[in-house]
């Protein structure tokens, strides 16, 4: 099964006036950071927030009349199944979505609000499949893979369409991979477009499906854990997507869960723009390997920003603490009346904000007529922090970063 480029443009026919023609758009700040010359196309701005709506209605509008009535279902994480659930609804086409156990609230909660029947079953993406294909039978629904179906990836393929047409110049395009959907698609169109660009897949690190294929070895053996990326945790990329894919694609890059998190914060911090960890991919690409970008015109999609806000708060913190804008700094000293006022006083004429104190007189590593104490502060950079730790050294308080 080969997917064609008429089909790619088809689909962008059919989905004209469906969806947001999603702009992209040239990042100086990230460029000087990456070292790349880099352009953003933001399709966390579709109305669900994610590219997944182009592939679900592209093949919602091909449905017959007798497949509408009976209503279609699906197995995703999110995304999918928010662009499912929302164009079926305007649509008029009755629809059940299959989310793992896990899956980030704020993706049930949309994916209800649109109209869909959402059942909660399975740790992670491929039970959640079978419990729906198992639905399917039941009910005699139409199934809408998210990735593994020829109409899905030729409206993924419109993503890499549109940005060759904003961006014409564009030498690599880092595409994240689950299964494989989105980079089937984009590649098709990219190298039908632009034969001399680079597609580059991107993929967590716990979860190798593409690359673990590729290298002939068990896919779910090698994958697993907890991934800020879920949206592209898949254990066994598709067998369709990846016929389509494999020859299209020059490399692909396994990323660790830190570039992951520094992609996030910094669409967040440099752009203004919220995303997903998995939506973050194509930056996380460039943080941790810059010598293959470096000085290249590449062009990223932000493929979704369904992130919970509990763990975008924590992202963001976490940032902070690997720039050593919040540290915790621990003081022994005398327990006598004032120390605690002194060492406040050095860190607020410094600048700094105090966040949290914790006070310990029982540690047993401290004098029984010391006292320790545990301080939280906030700093502009990780210069200043230093600048606050000489500062409190050199008045007879030394402290060290705990």
């Amino acid at each position: 099964m080969t997917l064609a480029f008429d089909d790619i443009l088809a689909a962008r026919d059919r989905l004209q006036g469906h969806i947001e023609r999603t702009p992209c758009r040239r990042s100086r700040t990230l460029s000087e950071i990456t070292g790349a010359n880099v352009w953003v196309k933001f399709e966390n701005l579709q109305f669900t927030a994610a590219y997944k709506e182009r592939g679900a209605l592209n093949k919602l509008l091909q449905l017959t009349e007798a497949e509408r009535k009976r209503g279609v279902i699906a197995a995703s994480a999110g995304n999918h199944s928010q662009g499912l659930a929302y164009h079926a609804a305007r649509l008029g086409i009755p629809v059940t979505i299959v989310m793992p156990r896990g899956t980030p609230f704020v993706k049930v909660q949309q994916t209800r609000a649109h109209g869909a029947e959402v059942v909660i079953d399975g740790e992670g993406y491929d039970d959640a499949s079978a419990f729906a294909m198992g639905l399917r039978d039941e009910r005699d629904l139409v199934f809408v893979h998210p990735f593994n179906d020829l109409d899905v990836m030729a409206g993924q393929g419109t993503v890499a369409l549109e940005m060759l047409e904003d961006a014409p110049d564009l030498e690599i395009l880092p595409v994240p991979i689950g299964g494989g959907g989105l980079i089937a698609g984009m590649a098709t169109a990219a190298k039908h477009v632009k034969p001399q660009i680079k597609v580059i897949g991107v993929e967590p690190a716990m979860y190798p499906s593409f690359t673990a294929r590729m290298r002939g070895v068990n896919a779910g053996a090698a994958s697993g854990g907890a991934t800020i990326a879920e949206g592209i945790a898949v254990k066994q990329v598709g067998d369709v997507s990846y016929g389509v894919a494999r020859p299209l694609v020059d490399e692909v890059l396994l990323i660790e869960e830190p570039f992951f998190e520094r992609a996030v914060a910094l669409y967040c911090n440099v752009e203004k723009t919220v995303t997903e960890g998995a939506g973050a991919a194509s930056l996380a690409a460039l943080l941790a390997f810059p010598e293959r970008f470096r000085g290249k015109n590449c062009g990223l999609v932000i493929t979704g920003g369904n992130i919970d806000t509990r763990l975008l708060a924590s992202v963001l913190t976490r940032e902070l603490v690997r720039e050593q804008r919040i540290v915790s700094l621990r003081i022994i000293g005398d327990d006598r009346p004032g120390l605690l006022a002194n060492v406040s006083t050095i860190i607020g004429q410094l600048g700094a904000n105090i966040i949290e104190v914790a006070h310990n007189r029982l540690a047993l590593d401290v004098p029984a007529k010391g006292a320790e104490f545990d301080l939280m502060i906030e700093t502009r950079d990780a210069q200043h922090t230093q600048e606050i730790m000489d500062a409190l050294r050199e008045r007879g308080y030394p402290p060290r970063a705990v």
